[in-house]
């Protein structure tokens, strides 16, 4: 089959099946789970992916909302990766029920292209992309191993194919002190408290001092008790961002010695531990974001590479883009001063508009699949452009 003609045919089989990705979007988008809960979302979508012939895995990596999706054997194996976990009290407010669905979508718009020209593509449904880095666990446990491209596609309020995300790691502390009481007995207390805010002040300082593109921010978790009580515990957690790992390997050591230097200026003991999981930077894969740029553009949608465009926050998806040629295009489906992580934006998630562009990039990426399978040199290309990259 000419490849024009393929991803005609790609973009037709997704439209049929329309109606039923719309109720899998707003099932999820209408329940939302967060990190590791997402036993609704996952089950949904693993039953979609069954009904439509794909051999399905649960529980992958470890984490019983993983699953792993495949249908074709031989190589090449392109990838589509699906997110499903939302925010708390916020809900799909990053649109992660848009995310799965076209994940979904796109495995069953390159099904065409399996059976027309060989190799395989697998949909993975990956966990807790927001707070616990799921890819981060499967790719250290070898789920991505062996594939030859992945995908994914963010909603967000604009279009571009390539996101600079940044490496993060979230720190959680805690400090315990002695309490008093704060009128009668101030002087016999140790402040926890004060442990914290004296953290707070050392790392806006610290701030004046580090990379532009750096990031640090946190909340307190436990304040005290009552006002009139020497707080004898607070708790924080915490997360250091940077362009790339060496530098924040270095921008951890400086968070760090806020917390140990107001625990020696007050007296109160800390305790801290990083997250098992860092989520890497991102690895941008020009030459496949061209072909998804040009199958978008064909579908109505102009979306530009990108390229010097910097976003200041982090995805997992990065950990992946590590092992394999990756890209994540931004799509947009709401105005651009409707943010990420906002009720607005969740609500915008839940639309019949964002569902037809969710779609249409969900046909993009299946088209691009088409592309790889059918001719070597064009995977190749990819696959260059990935070493180029990781050296």
């Amino acid at each position: 089959m000419d490849i024009e003609k393929l991803k005609a045919a790609i973009a037709k089989n997704i439209d049929s099946s329309s109606q039923k990705l719309g109720e899998l979007s707003q099932k999820i988008h209408d329940n939302p789970e967060t990190a590791m809960q997402e036993h609704q979302a996952s089950g949904w979508l693993v039953e979609f992916l069954k009904e439509n012939g794909f051999k399905v895995e649960k529980g992958i990596a470890g984490l019983p909302t993983a699953f792993k999706a495949s249908y074709g054997k031989a190589k090449p194996v392109i990838a589509f990766l699906a997110e499903y976990d939302a925010l708390p009290k916020i809900g799909h407010g990053c649109g992660h029920n848009l995310i799965g669905t076209s994940a979904v979508a796109a495995g069953l718009g390159t099904k065409l292209a399996v059976d027309e020209l060989g190799g395989s593509i697998i949909v993975f449904g990956t966990p807790a992309e927001e707070v616990d880095a799921g890819k981060a666990t499967m790719a250290k446990k070898g789920a991505f191993d062996g594939l030859d491209a992945a995908m994914i596609v963010h909603p967000g309020g604009g279009n571009r194919v390539t996101l600079n995300a940044l490496a993060c790691q979230t720190l959680n502390v805690e400090f315990f002190g002695k309490a008093a009481h704060a009128a009668a007995d101030p002087e016999l207390g140790i402040n926890a408290l004060e442990a914290m805010i004296l953290s707070f002040n050392a790392i806006d300082a610290l701030r004046q001092h580090i990379r532009e593109k750096a990031r640090i921010h946190g909340i307190i978790t436990d304040g005290g008790e009552a006002a009139n009580i020497v707080p004898a515990h607070t708790a924080g957690t915490f997360i250091a961002r940077a362009q790339d790992d060496a530098y924040l390997d270095d921008l951890k050591v400086r968070v760090l010695n806020c917390f140990t230097g107001a625990a020696l200026a007050t007296g109160a003991r800390l305790e801290y531990h990083w997250a098992p999981e860092r989520y890497a930077s991102m690895l941008n894969n020009v030459t496949l974001a061209r072909l998804f740029q040009n199958n978008f553009e064909s579908l109505g949608h102009p979306i530009p590479i990108g390229e010097d465009e910097e976003w200041s926050g982090s995805t997992d998806v990065g950990n992946v883009s590590q092992l394999t040629p990756t890209i994540q295009p931004m799509v947009g489906i709401a105005s651009p001063h409707i943010l990420i992580h906002s009720t607005e934006f969740a609500e915008v998630a839940g639309t019949k508009k964002a569902l037809h562009i969710i779609l249409d990039s969900a046909k993009a990426m299946a088209m691009t699949a088409a592309e790889l399978l059918a001719n070597p040199n064009t995977l190749s290309a990819v696959r260059a452009d990935y070493e180029k990259n990781k050296k």
